[in-house]
């Protein structure tokens, strides 16, 4: 079974951190890229950030270039957004996604796998 469990979620002030992390199993983790999305109430699914396991390229939202870094951990099958001074225009449900192949995407419809979702609350 294909799964995506995330955690690190919570509630921090302006100015924090958290990281996420997305534990993958149920394919081989070099034939997909992960990709970052998030959504607030009323607000489309955007995404954060991307990377591709093959090769480790990355893209990133120029809302949260220079605070939020994309890692992977190809031996744990983990993948991780650490988000730095953490805004209140950040806070949303964090998704994980999968697509296999050897590119990533942009857009929450080119993914065919998905966590749970993991709220982030940033407070004033």
């Amino acid at each position: 079974e294909v799964q995506l469990v995330e955690s690190g979620g919570g509630l921090v002030q302006a100015g924090g951190s958290l990281r996420l992390s997305c534990a993958a199993s149920g394919f081989t983790f070099d034939d997909y890229a992960i990709g970052w999305f998030r959504q607030a109430p009323g607000k489309e699914r955007e995404g954060v950030s991307c990377i591709s396991s093959s090769d480790g390229s990355t893209y990133y939202a120029d809302s949260v270039k220079g605070r939020f870094t994309i890692s992977s951990d190809n031996a744990k099958n983990t993948v991780y957004l650490q988000m730095n001074s953490l805004k209140p225009e950040d806070t949303a449900v964090y998704y994980c996604a999968a697509v296999s192949g050897s590119y990533y995407y942009t857009l929450p419809n080119e993914y065919d796998y998905w966590g749970q979702g993991t709220q982030v609350t940033v407070s004033s």
